[in-house]
């Protein structure tokens, strides 16, 4: 067991590397390959999550180089949660595309691989150097997936896509450098722990490091005002692709937290909760434009990209609310939304190739092929969407409703039950749209087994989160606790790495 911290990077690399060798086999045994894969990894995250739970944290040396000085991975609560989540919601969208949307170019399973590569390799990882090597895998990675299969809108939406995250992959190297010159190291534990130690003269360039690296986190979840490239680029992606990047918005926010909390939570002195504010008021704004857009949105896909806007302005709001019981609230709300809004990319694109040319167009068009399946399970993502009971969304709105001071009741309950509004208004058009004001002949092609099995496996988590909800908040308050015991968190990576620890 204790090397299987490096399994999540390890595997999907291997498996990728193998892929794009081989790009010329029999597509049966890239998907096989594939698939098996990834199933590997969803045990590997189960694993990790119950290895997780005794809230021992762990850390794997590699080269048995020992922290400070070496490359180390850390398994913790929040960590284990992620890697999971990740795996979970990668197998659905592989399913779906093993259906046909692979074929429409080439290298999409090698690249698929790597991209999960990149992203578990971010939610592990102990060195903030190294969170910049893994951002830029999984970015090089989505660069072509998003491109997968070509056409003009995609093109157009990738360049935007590549021109914003290059931009931001400078101005990570640039904060980077500020920390490294400033605190003369680059793992996380140790620069929270040089920190509070810094002279006067210094405080200003990593008060101006840490508010870039902000800059950074924020373009990567899509905060306001740095949201722009995320409809245009969600909607032209192939739907596979776009439902695996529900959890890239999420790569961000785990950033956020991470950072946030470790290096300039309350410990920090001058430099403590320095992005609190930032973050709060960012966030609710991001949150009322997201509501906005999904209300004007003329497109199923372009309506569920800020669907995922809405998630991150309430998951930034969560952050910067800036408690424990909001941090436990915001991390079941994050499991809730990347699962569901993931299902909702592939339901549409479903629903999109049985209505021929009307497409994904929230417009009047012909009778679906199987309008009670994909009604049934529209109805149960917009249920979800927009928060209202029985399934998941309601619980974990209410969670973070609950979580709010007095204070910040006065702001986050009336644009957070407001988008919740629109959310629903919205859907409902476009449900009543596309089910009840269809007419003619069913010609569309049916949704087929592997499809139908990715997006029922995501849409299904909404009451399956509610069924298992007791466990999961107990998880979640538990990560929540671990995370801002910061304290713990330096003594299991620096005690134990000093005396060499068994990592």
């Amino acid at each position: 067991m204790q090397h299987l911290i490096i399994l999540p990077v390890l595997l999907p690399l291997l498996t990728g590397l193998a892929l794009l060798i081989h790009r010329g086999g029999a597509l049966t045994l890239r998907r096989t390959t594939s698939v098996l894969a990834t199933l590997a990894l969803v045990v590997v995250g189960i694993l990790l999550v119950a290895e997780s739970t005794d809230g021992t944290i762990r850390y794997y040396a590699l080269g048995d180089w020992q922290p400070p000085f070496g490359i180390i991975l850390v398994l913790d609560r929040l960590s284990a949660l992620m890697v999971m989540l990740t795996s979970l919601l990668a197998l659905g969208s592989l399913l779906y595309a093993c259906a046909g949307d692979d074929e429409q170019g080439s290298n999409f399973h090698g690249l698929f691989q790597l991209q999960l590569m990149g992203i578990n390799g971010a939610f592990l990882t102990g060195d903030i150097f190294n969170l910049f090597v893994f951002f830029e895998v999984l970015l090089i990675a989505s660069y072509a997936l998003l491109m997968h299969g070509g056409g003009k809108a995609r093109t157009h939406a990738g360049f935007h896509y590549v021109a914003l995250n290059l931009l931001g992959s400078m101005l990570f190297l640039i904060a980077l450098g500020v920390l490294y010159g400033t605190t003369g190291t680059l793992n996380m534990v140790d620069i929270s722990m040089a920190i509070p130690t810094l002279s006067p003269a210094d405080i200003g360039l990593v008060k101006a490091g840490a508010l870039l690296l902000l800059i950074v986190f924020g373009l990567k979840a899509a905060m306001l005002p740095l949201y722009f490239w995320l409809p245009r680029a969600y909607a032209a992606a192939p739907a596979p692709v776009a439902a695996l990047f529900a959890v890239m918005t999420k790569v961000g926010i785990y950033a956020i937290i991470r950072v946030y909390t470790l290096i300039f939570g309350e410990q920090a002195g001058p430099l403590a909760n320095l992005a609190q504010p930032w973050v709060w008021w960012l966030g609710l704004v991001t949150l009322a434009l997201g509501a906005v857009g999904v209300l004007s949105a003329r497109d199923m896909r372009t309506q569920v990209a800020y669907l995922i806007l809405i998630s991150v302005g309430t998951l930034l709001a969560g952050i910067g609310m800036n408690s424990e019981a909001a941090l436990s609230a915001l991390l079941f709300y994050l499991i809730h939304t990347t699962l569901i809004s993931g299902g909702l990319f592939l339901l549409v694109d479903a629903i999109a190739q049985q209505r021929g040319k009307a497409g994904a167009r929230i417009v009047q068009s012909r009778t679906l092929t199987q309008p009670a399946m994909l009604g049934l399970l529209f109805f149960a993502g917009a249920i979800a969407m927009a928060g209202l009971p029985p399934l998941s969304g309601a619980f974990g709105k209410a969670l973070l409703l609950q979580a709010a001071s007095t204070a910040q009741q006065y702001w986050l309950w009336p644009i957070l039950l407001t988008s919740g509004l629109a959310t629903l208004v919205a859907l409902s058009r476009t449900g009543s749209t596309i089910f009840w004001r269809a007419s003619g002949e069913k010609t569309g092609a049916t949704l087929g087994p592997l499809r139908a099995a990715g997006t029922l496996m995501l849409i299904g988590c909404a009451p399956l989160i509610v069924a298992f909800a007791g466990p999961i908040t107990a998880f979640t308050q538990a990560t929540a606790a671990q995370l801002l015991d910061r304290d713990a968190y330096v003594q299991a990576i620096i005690a134990r790495g000093d005396t060499g620890g068994d990592a």
